[in-house]
Order: C-alpha cells, then structure tokens, then sequence
C-alpha cells in the first residue's frame, strides 16, 4: 500500500467469509465500482490462499491488506502471501513495531482516549476507531480536540449514508465490512448487488470530495 495514494480515496472494504471459488468474481465487482483498497481478515477460513489468489487476480490493481492480525506468526504468513497492509482490532505493539522498521502501513484498533493515543504513539499510519457505531461521528469531534494530529479510520457502522459525517467530524479514512459483503449475497454469489452497494460508497466519497473542493475554492 502507498499510503499517500491510499489517502486521495481513504476508503477500504473488509471481506470475511468468502471462499476461494469466490475470489475472481469479488475481486471484479469492486475494482469495477472503483475500490482500490481491500482487506481479508485471516479469521476467514483459508486466509492465507485467499489473499494469494486475489493478489494474482487483481493483478495490481487494487492494494490488499491482511485484518484480525493478532500474532507475529499470521503476520509473517499474510506478508508472505501478499498482504501489503495490516490491520488489528486492538493493538499488539510487537506487530506494529516490525511494520514500523519494514515499512509496512499497520492500522491497530482503539476506542478510548487512552488507546487511541497509546496505539498512534506506538507508530500507527492510522488508528482504527472500533467499533465506531456505539459512539458515532461526534466521538470523533471529540477525539480529535486534544488529539488533532492522530489520524483515525473509522471502522464499524460506516454506511455510504453517514460516510460524509464521519470526515466532517474529524476521521480521515472510513471502513466497511458486513453490510456491504453481506453473508446473504456471498451465499448467492450476488456480486452485482455487492457492487452496487461498494460503487454507493465511492460515489459518496466522490460528492463529498467535489463539495469539499468547492467549499475551499
């Protein structure tokens, strides 16, 4: 991941429960609504292959990312793989520390104060704000008073809908997950609604990005 490239569209999908056979076709449907970042949590069953077989897919064309990331082992196996980010529901200092010295951008999760600054002073490229949906945009105002130059991700509850008020508070880079690769539609291998549902977050971004630049001009 080029983290600078990254935050021209600080948008990425996170993918849980796919299978292999269904890699090709997923891997199309959001390059085609204009994601470029993806991340596959290595508590999906075959991780590891799956990361592998989307990075042949994707041929470059999308950056992918490793999630649930807990332990120097599953580290070392999903860089091995492929994965060229990685991503922790907490943060695990040990991890952050060698993406630090192997320049690998790491996005460890916080919620408090106190986690969120421990976790950016550890290094963090970005903390991952999780679960963001219980305390919603305004926590990220709050947040963002004292600790105005820690970058946040914000991570659970994200929707095309309210993406535009998690920026205006202060996040600076959004997340989604199940609502978007939801389990019913994977089960029915219904990737044009999954596109659709991906292309509503971009075309978000897009709008917020044309009124930003408006505002500032």
């Amino acid at each position: 991941m080029d983290v600078n490239v990254f935050k021209q569209k600080p948008i990425f999908g996170i993918v849980r429960g796919v299978e292999l056979n269904q890699i090709e076709p997923l891997i199309e449907a959001v390059i085609d609504a204009g994601l470029e970042t993806l991340e596959i949590t290595l508590n999906t069953p075959g991780a590891f292959e799956l990361i592998k077989k989307a990075k042949r897919v994707s041929a470059g064309r999308v950056s992918l990312g490793a999630g649930t990331v807990l332990s120097m082992k599953d580290l070392k196996l999903a860089l091995k793989s492929g994965a060229t980010f990685i991503v922790m529901p907490v943060c695990v200092k040990e991890i952050v520390k060698y993406c630090i010295k192997n320049k690998i951008p790491v996005f460890p999760g916080a919620l408090t104060p106190i986690e969120i600054n421990q976790a950016w002073n550890c290094g963090a490229t970005m903390v991952k704000v999780f679960p963001a949906k219980f305390f919603g945009p305004e926590y990220f105002k709050e947040i963002k008073g004292p600790f105005d130059q820690i970058e946040l991700l914000a991570c659970g509850g994200v929707t095309a809908e309210n993406l535009k008020e998690y920026f205006s508070a202060g996040a600076n880079a959004v997340s989604f997950g199940g609502s978007v690769f939801r389990r019913d539609w994977l089960e029915n291998n219904d990737f044009c609604k999954i596109g659709r549902a991906v292309k509503n977050f971009i075309n978000a971004w897009d709008c917020l990005k044309i009124n930003g630049s408006k505002n500032n001009s």
